[in-house]
């Protein structure tokens, strides 16, 4: 029983000292989500089947509201989101969408809009 015991101790000593590396997935994988001006929004393709990324940048730490309209221009999405100055990625599902045009807009907490793209959803 004891060595047993020993045998536990001597595992859960090994399991908690090994080193375990976190992996940060990086913001931008290359040219494709750049953004050149200070403020913006942009696909990472303009053809989608169901998911797409999506970078919107700001100068500032704000929450924002993403606004996706379909060719009739009738708001299909509309989500608020904070976001925080710089870059920052996230995922547009369209699973949902019937094939179609959509575009979509970012506005910020007075309406002011601040970027503006489309896609075509497949």
């Amino acid at each position: 029983m004891k060595k047993l015991g020993l045998i536990l101790v001597t595992l859960i000593v090994f399991a908690g000292c090994r080193k375990t590396d976190i992996v940060t997935p990086p913001q931008i994988t290359g040219t494709d989500l750049k953004i050149a001006s200070n403020v913006g929004i942009k696909l990472q393709s303009a053809f989608v089947t169901s998911e797409v990324a999506m970078n919107v940048k700001s100068d500032v730490a704000q929450t924002v509201t993403v606004k996706i309209t379909d060719i009739a221009n009738k708001v299909v999405s509309k989500s608020t989101i904070d976001v925080k100055a710089g870059d920052n990625i996230l995922k547009v599902y369209t699973n949902a969408f019937p094939s179609s045009a959509y575009r979509i807009a970012l506005y910020d907490a007075a309406g002011t809009q601040l970027g503006i793209t489309d896609f075509n959803k497949l």
